[in-house]
């Protein structure tokens, strides 16, 4: 099996304070996924088939940092990459925005975040859904995605560009996830 996914909401971690809420979303995840991998190791053993990687996806982030007007949201795929740390799994993702519909100011602070918190951060992915085929091709999204793949392969050129690895630029991605 490729991997085993659990969906976290973070719809109560929102905070005006950055730190606070770095604290609340690093609380939530580590407490309500703490038996993720666990579950998954009696899998294996169950069934005889490995898991090659444990995962949890939480509620993308720009949906939840509205609440707080801080520019740099880099501090919350630390924490989301703390928890993944202290829970053992491989990937944890959600610093994400959906732009289909238009860019909002979270939506721009998590997008001007993604590279640093992608070089930065060892199991934080990201994803960015830029179209639907309800609301079209966001093009201002395409053009800033477009610039931000080239920043975060720049802050992470001495790894072969890994940062660009842990992003996805989406159409079409589903929106109540989680």
């Amino acid at each position: 099996v490729r991997t085993i996914t659990m969906g976290v909401s973070l719809m109560g971690c929102g905070d005006e304070n950055l730190d606070r809420m770095c604290t609340k979303i690093y609380d939530h995840v580590t407490h309500t996924a703490e038996h993720l991998v666990e579950t998954a190791e009696n899998l294996e053993r169950e069934y005889g088939i490995p898991i090659v990687n444990k995962r949890v996806s939480v509620t993308p982030v720009a949906q939840i940092a509205a609440c707080c007007k801080d520019e740099d949201l880099t501090p919350i795929a630390h924490a989301l990459d703390r928890a993944a740390e202290t829970l053992g799994i491989d990937y944890l993702g959600g610093s994400s925005a959906l732009v289909q519909k238009g860019i909002g100011d979270a939506d721009r602070r998590v997008i001007q975040s993604i590279p640093q918190a992608l070089a930065t951060t060892s199991r934080v992915c990201s994803s960015v859904n830029v179209a639907s085929l309800r609301a079209g091709i966001n093009m201002d999204a395409v053009a800033e995605m477009g610039r931000t793949v080239k920043r975060a392969a720049a802050l992470t050129a001495a790894q072969g560009g890994m940062a660009c690895a842990k992003l996805v630029v989406f159409a079409n991605a589903v929106e109540d996830n989680p």
